[in-house]
Formats: structure tokens, sequence, C-alpha cells
């Protein structure tokens, strides 16, 4: 799953640290998910999104793997 956290966080003015703080989980989190090696729950893709005012599909991309 591919996302735009990175792209919403710096619109909207926000470092991983605060983001993080208010989304109440680590910075480390917020980078994991920026890098694509985290893939959050969906409650807290809920709570991103809502913090960003969009929906989950606007920040959150599901690409389907092709198959061999």
């Amino acid at each position: 799953m591919k996302n735009r956290l990175a792209e919403y966080r710096k619109k909207h003015a926000l470092s991983q640290d605060k983001l993080a703080d208010h989304l109440n989980v680590s910075r480390q989190t917020i980078i994991s998910i920026e890098k694509n090696r985290y893939s959050p729950s969906l409650p807290l893709a809920f709570e991103i999104a809502k913090t960003f005012g969009v929906l989950i599909e606007d920040i959150f991309i599901y690409e389907e793997e092709e198959e061999s």
C-alpha cells in the first residue's frame, strides 16, 4: 500500500513529531508509514484521514499485487 502521508503532513506544516503526538503514536511509526514500511491499523488510518479532513483513500492507495 502506498500513501501520501508526507505530502499531507507537509501541506499542513506538521512535523513528524507533532503528527505523532496528535495521533498518540511514536515518531518512528510516522516515519515507517511514510516510507511504506508499515501499514497502519484501520482505526489509525481513519484518525490520520480525520486529522487532515480527507477520506482514507485520499491518503492511502491500495495496490493489488500482480499475479505471477
